[in-house]
């Protein structure tokens, strides 16, 4: 099997983990001592640059990394509504067809764009050298899965999928769709339980993020992917029709 494709089939394995290494940050740790997060590290940089006073420089740095895991939410869910929870979820990568709806008008790989968004923001909960860690090493691995589903797209709808790749961008999202749309119908309902997690992450920010309180943002976050397991567990979604 291909490191791609290795990759990709644990893909969830390997987010997991770097999440782990990220948030324990081990070397920042040696001497015992808590290196902070970066969320307190930005908002200095930017009271140190002139930009903001210390409290404002705190407030911008939560509200970016809010509206970061909402823009996460709202593009994965649009995205796993067109696509499906069986194909996002799934462990092998499928080219049965090219789906060129929803957000799949306007950028190639809405998920994975979602994917970093949600990396971001969760990185100013870790330590400085924690979040560096996740945002590089996370890009590295979107990087491989795209272009693994890319060669094999390829190869496997030729023409059709080529000419998608040519009009619509691969990460950063066009302002107008760039192909007309098709006759694919969203299914919001698996979108949104696929994706449950992302917006129990945004609530717990929204709600408690004014208590300036890593903890409890950490402690949210992993109750939210808490019951993202437990949802997983019970549901079992129809397979989408797509015409």
């Amino acid at each position: 099997m291909k490191l791609a494709q290795w990759l990709f089939r644990f893909r969830r394995v390997a987010l997991i983990t770097i999440f782990v290494v990220a948030f324990w940050a081990p070397w920042e740790r040696f001497g015992g001592a808590h290196p902070g997060s970066t969320w307190l590290w930005l908002a200095g940089t930017l009271e140190a640059l002139g930009f903001f006073p210390i409290a404002t420089s705190t407030i911008v740095v939560i509200a970016m990394a809010t509206l970061a895991l909402l823009l996460a939410a709202l593009v994965r869910t649009w995205a796993t509504s067109y696509l499906g929870s069986d194909v996002v979820f799934d462990k092998d990568l499928h080219a049965e067809r090219v789906v060129a709806d929803g957000p799949y008008r306007y950028v190639r790989n809405p998920l994975y764009v979602g994917t970093w968004l949600l990396t971001a923001a969760l990185s100013i909960l870790m330590p400085p050298g924690g979040a560096l860690f996740a945002l590089v090493t996370v890009t590295l691995l979107i990087l491989a899965w795209v272009f693994a589903e890319e060669r094999k797209l390829t190869t496997e709808r030729g023409d059709a999928y080529t000419a998608y790749l040519k009009k619509v961008p691969r990460f950063f999202p066009s302002v107008v769709p760039r192909v007309p749309a098709g006759t694919a119908r969203p299914h919001w309902l698996q979108g949104f339980l696929g994706e449950v997690h992302l917006w129990g992450m945004t609530l717990t920010y929204l709600i408690f993020a004014h208590r300036y309180n890593v903890t409890i943002l950490e402690q949210g976050a992993l109750i939210a992917v808490g019951i993202t397991f437990l949802v997983r567990a019970v549901w079992r979604p129809a397979i989408p029709e797509h015409a």
